[in-house]
């Protein structure tokens, strides 16, 4: 049985049961996923050629550290790096190193920033140099599959409208969606219910309500959908080694729709990440 609780009641603990925020919790949620998708923004000015991800880690603890946030993933259960950068057929949680980017690759950058108990959580795909056309359209499909997601957060909603959509239109594409990992309730704690299938069918799930906050960042493949995790125990790969893509935003149910808390200040949506006009 699902029950919801009263964020400022409830214990700072995972119990499964579904939190609901109000306005002050919603403003906190602001600031924390703005900070990041400001991170994110900065980001698309150093991706090119030869950066390695260890320089894009070191940017992402560096400018938490100057705006008093911490990351979120830095000594998460083990994981000693700021942000994950996943490349190319490298599903999600790739881990930064020294190796240098290369023209034609695409990566996912996921921060994640801690503002005032606060956790902004966000991730996009950015393009190395130029890319081939079926690693753009993969960068498309994935990011239109999000906004469809979206589009499904409402009051009287449920989870499983988010996945249909979101499945519904990358299979589709002929794209595979990744089943391993999904969204997840996200607020005081980084990882919190309910979870998020990007996958379902309509009708099904929990049902939405306001003050409810959490991520939509589907995985999608050029291939099948299958994974593996490596033996580092973090990094998951497409075992048909296809490329993968990944968008992520964190949202808030309100009374007639949603907010979406890590929008792009510079009005950036998808790669190129040319200025909104």
């Amino acid at each position: 049985m699902v029950t919801y609780l009263e964020a400022d009641t409830a214990p700072m603990k995972n119990t499964g049961h579904i939190k609901l925020y109000n306005e002050n919790d919603f403003a906190g949620m602001r600031r924390a996923s703005q900070l990041t998708a400001q991170a994110l923004d900065m980001i698309a000015d150093m991706v090119e050629p030869g950066l390695t991800t260890k320089a894009i880690d070191d940017f992402v603890f560096q400018f938490g550290m100057d705006n008093n946030a911490i990351p979120a993933t830095l000594n998460y259960r083990g994981y000693t790096k700021s942000c994950c950068t996943s490349i190319n057929h490298v599903v999600c949680h790739g881990i930064p190193d020294n190796k240098p980017l290369r023209d034609g690759d695409i990566i996912n950058v996921d921060v994640t920033y801690i503002l005032d108990g606060w956790h902004g959580d966000s991730s996009r795909m950015y393009n190395v140099g130029t890319i081939k056309r079926a690693a753009e359209r993969l960068v498309e499909v994935t990011y239109e599959a999000l906004m469809l997601g979206i589009a499904e957060v409402k009051p009287g909603n449920f989870t499983g409208d988010i996945g249909a959509a979101i499945q519904d239109f990358a299979e589709s594409e002929r794209c595979g969606v990744v089943r391993d990992f999904c969204g997840h309730g996200v607020g005081k704690l980084f990882h919190d219910a309910p979870n998020i299938l990007h996958y379902g069918r309509r009708g099904e799930g929990v049902e939405m309500k306001p003050g409810m906050i959490f991520t939509i960042e589907p995985m999608i493949n050029l291939g099948r959908p299958h994974v593996k995790v490596k033996s580092d125990g973090w990094t998951a790969v497409t075992r048909d080694r296809s490329l993968s893509a990944q968008f992520e935003h964190s949202v808030g149910v309100t009374i007639d729709g949603c907010e979406i808390f890590t929008l792009s200040p510079a009005g950036h949506s998808m790669p190129p990440y040319l200025p909104a006009k």
